[in-house]
Formats: structure tokens, C-alpha cells, sequence
């Protein structure tokens, strides 16, 4: 309709010009098509909003285009119609552009599963599959909720949910998430977040609720509108006062529309939410986006943010003969029937390195201290000091050396004694992620400020914060010391906090841009947080932060060209050197500028 309305509008003006003066009249067509919703919007809004948001941009035009079809200028009437209709299409495909992410991930949500019941398959609607139901999934198939792999191998397209490339090979025991694709073998599956706990439905509820928030300069900007149409309508008076003319006080009319002014957020926002949803960003809200690109200081937590919260075993020391392999043995056989974290790890390090795991006897556990067994006929014993002291054994002072210089490097020790003296330490030690001190670095060239804020002991937090670059520590803190944290830094800034867990969710609230680790984070973070890594690569935040200045950057840049070309387009028309028709045409012409220029965000490049 819009097409058929500028067809009329260019016959409006090519014809006149050829001698045929009635072709003038072709311009009503293109009021009617576009210039009659406009009115119609405006009148609504003037009956249903309250207060100062009766009157809009569209009312304004509204008055611009009756003003014009007053003083007998047609084609000016449609052509204000006509651009602004142009200007709010741009819009549309902006934010239908931006909305295309969300629109894949909706129809990546598989419609049926294929659950294992009473020893055959049955393919079931997605809404029907439970919690620890078995499901199979065949090769080319989209998995349909998160779950644990129970039998099977193969490789799975998690583009999706981390924006991985290459496929990643799964094994027994490994997570999947629904939404990714079955690239290789067959698998079955246990599953574990179904219906909206699964993680494409909270990726895609959380882009839902990102398009549903408006940021506060969009805010600011709608009630710009509303006052500037008082203006506008002052200084048309004003104009026809003074210059006796009425063409004149048209013209001001015309070109006073702040539809750039309001055009350029919306499409600004929408463009940065669509470009972050397709590098693994998932930004609830415009407003998240704005306040990030002001934030100069970054709060982390440690476990699970900078490291990946796992213990390994990081150190085999060898205190007496014995070599490290035999130690390991040892040790892996030793704590192969303990429930305890640190001795999982120790067992799940020996069997990775391949080193066989001989029979135990009379294996013993003391909870939170250390388990012994007997091996080979000899009696072993591994724990802490304390564990140690129980049983006799007292530590040589070499070995209380290398504890301490251990302890200090954050890392957990299990000795291993043999008899009454200690043969060896096993150090454990959780994983530093590798993309952490690169983030630090890139965020501290961005002149952002970073603080680990963390509930481990300062000798852990000191050892991770020196080998990645933080200098501002505040460590051993309790979630409600984390909150008081926050609250002091936001005393002399803006402040970012990023963490993962359920204890992080209060901080993550209390800062003015909260940012969790969305895809090993908690539930309970995740909704707290304003912004969420599906990817759980923080080296996404120099990203984020890229993107903020960018996309605040780019609104102000458009609302202060606006603003000129409106200041611009006025005073001409005061002097009478712009008629409605060609003020309709600069200031239009402006607004299409803006809104382009706020859609190339979504294909900005991040260097």
C-alpha cells in the first residue's frame, strides 16, 4: 500500500510538470493510503494516553499534513505522509532484521522426542517428556531437552547455545543441551531441564524479555517528541506573525517532526540485541545495553567465572623413593571408593593418565579428613595434617615447606603416607580459564577497572588474581559481604558484576549491570542477571562492553544529527528558503539517515 501511495505521490508531481495541471489531485491517493492511519494513530492517542503523551510525533505530522492540504499544497501533504511512513517501514525491517535471531531459535525447538518405553520408541510431543525420562536421539536430529548421556558417542553441533564452529565429541556422561544438532551417532539420553527449564526455552525467554524492554533513552526520547510539538507549534505562530506568511509557518511545521529523534534508539537498540544474540549475548534490555557502556568498573567472582570450578590434580611430588607414576597409583587406588570431591579427582586424574589402579582392602573413610586402605599388603593413609596427626604420622619439615608454598598458591593438598612417614603430596587445584588473563587485559585497554570478588580464601584469590592481572581483590566473602561490596564500588561509578552461581544472584541484582554465565550458571543467576554468556567465554565481555560504547555512541551521535538537521531545517524555513515540499524532503530525508545509520550496528564488525 505504502508502494501504490508513492506511485500516486510521483505522478502528483511528474505531471503538473508536463502540462496536465490536474494531475496534482493524484496526491490524494497517497494521503489517503498513508496520511489517513497516521491521523488516526494520532487522534488515538490523544483520547487513550494520559498527560504529556497525548501528544506524539504522529500528531505533529498530522497537523503538518492538514496544513498543507489548507494552503493547497498536495503534494507536500503526501509527501510528509509518505516519508514518514518510509521512515517507520525502515524501523520495521530493522527490528525484523534484529528479531531474526530469535526467530531461528524458536524454530530450533524440536516439536517431538523419541522416549524409550517399555523396551520400544515412542515419539512424543515435547510438552510430554519428563524429568529422567530415556529419550534416543539418531543422527541429524535436534536434541529436545537438556539431558546426561547414558550410551553412545558423537558429535554435536552446539552453535546454537556456545557459537562454537566445529562440532564437539560427546561421550557417556557428558551434558547435552536441547536446541543443538545430532551430527554422528546415535545416543541415548537421560533427561535432566525439560519444557521451560531446558536451556533453548530460557535462550529464547530471555531474548523475548530483552525485545519487551524499552531503554531509558527510548524513554527520553518519546517525551523529546512530546514537547516538541508545543514548540513547533509556537514558532509556526510566531513565523506567520512576523512573515505574514502562511506557507512559512506550514513549512516550520513540516520540518519540525522529531520522528528521527525517536526513530533512532529504538532501531539502535534492536540492531545491538540482534548482532549480541548471534555471538552467544543474550542482553535482556535495552537498558542493560546503555548502562554497560558507561560501567568503568567489573566485579568477578572466581569459581566458575575465572576458572571453570572444577578441581584437577595440578602437582604429583614425590617425598620419598617412590616415582610420581607409583604415587598416582597409589593414590588413585587408595581414593578410588572415597564419595569425597578431592578424591574423585584424584582417581579420575590416575585412570586419565592411564595408569592401572590395583586391588584395596580394608578401605576406611573419615569424612572431611581422609580415607586409608591397604594395598599389596601395605597400609596407607591419605588426608590432611590433621588426618596425619590422628594416626601418629608427623610430617617432615621439607613437606610442611612444600604445603605451605602450595597453600599459598590456592591449591588443596592431599598427603600420602606410608607406614609412619609421608611419601608424597598430591595438589589439587581448580582450572584457571585460558581466555582469562586475555579478557583482563583487553578490558583494562577499554579503561575498565576490574575487582575479584570472591568466597575462597585471599591465598587462592591472590594466586589466580596475579596470574591473570587483577590488583583489587576482596576475598572470603559471604553473599551478603559481596552485596556490600557492590554497594561501595557503585559509590564512586558504574558497576558491572559477573558471576555464575546461586550465591552471586544478589550482587548480580545489586549492580547496575549484572552479567552471569548462562550456560553452566545457575537458574537462579541467570534470572538475576541483566545479561547472560550462553557461551560461558568471558572473553565475550571486551565484546560486551565494545558493543555498549558502540550502540551508546551511535544514539547520541543520531539524536544530536537530528537535533541539527532540525535546527537547520527550521531556520530555513523562518527565512522562507525551504517550502513544504523540499522541507519535507531534507527533514525526512534525515530520519532515513538516522535509522540506517542506527541498522548498521547489527552488522558492526568487534575487532
Amino acid at each position: 500500500m505504502t508502494i501504490v501511495g508513492g506511485v500516486f505521490l510521483l505522478l502528483s508531481f511528474v505531471l503538473p510538470r508536463a502540462g496536465m495541471a490536474w494531475g496534482e489531485n493524484f496526491a490524494w491517493v497517497c494521503v489517503g493510503i498513508c496520511g489517513i492511519p497516521l491521523a488516526y494513530l494520532a487522534v488515538w492517542r490523544v483520547i487513550h494516553n494520559k498527560g504529556i503523551s497525548k501528544i506524539s510525533s504522529a500528531l505533529l505530522i498530522t497537523i503538518a499534513m492538514i496544513a498543507a492540504l489548507l494552503i493547497g499544497d498536495l503534494f507536500a501533504a503526501g509527501e510528509v505522509a509518505f516519508i514518514m511512513e518510509i521512515g517507520a517501514l525502515l524501523e520495521d525491517m530493522t527490528t525484523e532484521r534484529a528479531k531474526k535471531g530469535l526467530r531461528n531459535l524458536i524454530a530450533l525447538s524440536p516439536q517431538t522426542g523419541r522416549v524409550l518405553r517399555d523396551g520400544g520408541e515412542v515419539t512424543v510431543p515435547v510438552e510430554e517428556i519428563r524429568e529422567k525420562d530415556v529419550l534416543r536421539i539418531l543422527p541429524g536430529e535436534t536434541v529436545p531437552v537438556d539431558g546426561v548421556i547414558l550410551a553412545g558417542e558423537t558429535s554435536l553441533d552446539q552453535s546454537v547455545m556456545t557459537g562454537e564452529s566445529l562440532p564437539v565429541d560427546k561421550t557417556v556422561g557428558d551434558s547435552v543441551f536441547s536446541g543443538t544438532i545430532n551430527r554422528f551417532g546415535s545416543i541415548d539420553i537421560q533427561a535432566t531441564k525439560v519444557g521451560a527449564h531446558s536451556s533453548l526455552q530460557r535462550l529464547i525467554r530471555m531474548v523475548e524479555e530483552a525485545e519487551n524492554n524499552q531503554a531509558p533513552a527510548q524513554r527520553i526520547a518519546d517525551k523529546w517528541a512530546s514537547w516538541l510539538v508545543p514548540v513547533a507549534l509556537m514558532i509556526a505562530i510566531i513565523a506567520f506573525l512576523i512573515t505574514r506568511d502562511i506557507v512559512r509557518a506550514v513549512t516550520v511545521l513540516v520540518v519540525f517532526c522529531p520522528c528521527a529523534l525517536v526513530l533512532a534508539t529504538p532501531t539502535a537498540i534492536m540492531a545491538a540485541i540482534g548482532q549480541a544474540t548471534r555471538y552467544g549475548v543474550i542482553i535482556k534490555s535495552g537498558e542493560a545495553l546503555e548502562k554497560m557502556g558507561s560501567v568503568d568498573t567489573i566485579a568477578l567472582d572466581k569459581t566458575g567465572t575465572l576458572t571453570y570450578g572444577r578441581l584437577e590434580v595440578s602437582d604429583v611430588i614425590s617425598c620419598s623413593g617412590k616415582g610420581e607414576a607409583e604415587l598416582l597409583q597409589i593414590a588413585g587406588a587408595a581414593e578410588s571408593r572415597s564419595e569425597h570431591p578431592l578424591g574423585k579427582a584424584i582417581t579420575a586424574f590416575a585412570k586419565e593418565k592411564g595408569q592401572p589402579l590395583p586391588e584395596i582392602s580394608d578401605f576406611q573413610m573419615s569424612a572431611g579428613k581422609g580415607v586409608s586402605a591397604s594395598i599389596g599388603g601395605n597400609r596407607y593413609v591419605l588426608g590432611n595434617e590433621k588426618y596425619m596427626a590422628e594416626h601418629g604420622i608427623n610430617p617432615a619439615e621439607d613437606v610442611s615447606t612444600r604445603l605451605s608454598l602450595l597453600r599459598k598458591q590456592g591449591k588443596a593438598s592431599v598427603l600420602v603416607a606410608e607406614g609412619d612417614s609421608v611419601i608424597g603430596i598430591i595438589a589439587l587445584s581448580d582450572v584457571l580459564r585460558p581466555e582469562a588473563e586475555e579478557t583482563i587485559r583487553r578490558l583494562s585497554e577499554m579503561g575498565t577497572k576490574t575487582v575479584l570478588l570472591t568466597g575462597d580464601h585471599r591465598a587462592a584469590a591472590e594466586y589466580f588474581a596475579e596470574k591473570i592481572g587483577i590488583r583489587e581483590i576482596r576475598a572470603e566473602l559471604l553473599p551478603e559481604e559481596k552485596v556490600a561490596q557492590i554497594q561501595t564500588l557503585r559509590e564512586s561509578g558504574k558497576v558491572c558484576m559477573i558471576g555464575d552461581g546461586v550465591n552471586d544472584a544478589p550482587a548480580l541484582k545489586t549492580a547496575d549491570v549484572g552479567v552471569a554465565m548462562g550456560a553452566m550458571g545457575s537458574d537462579i543467576a541467570v534470572d538475576a542477571a541483566d545479561v547472560a554468556l550462553m557461551t560461558d567465554d568471558i572473553s565475550k565481555l571486551p565484546y560486551l562492553k565494545w558493543l555498549s560504547n558502540t550502540t551508546v555512541k551511535t544514539i547520541r551521535g543520531a539524536i544530536t544529527l537530528s537535533m541539527c538537521i532540525n535546527f537547520v531545517a527550521v531556520t530555513l524555513s523562518v527565512l522562507g528558503i525551504l517550502t513544504p515540499t523540499t522541507g519535507a524532503l531534507v527533514h525526512n530525508a534525515g530520519s532515513c539517515f538516522v535509522v540506517l545509520l542506527a541498522a548498521l550496528l547489527y552488522d558492526r564488525k568487534y575487532a
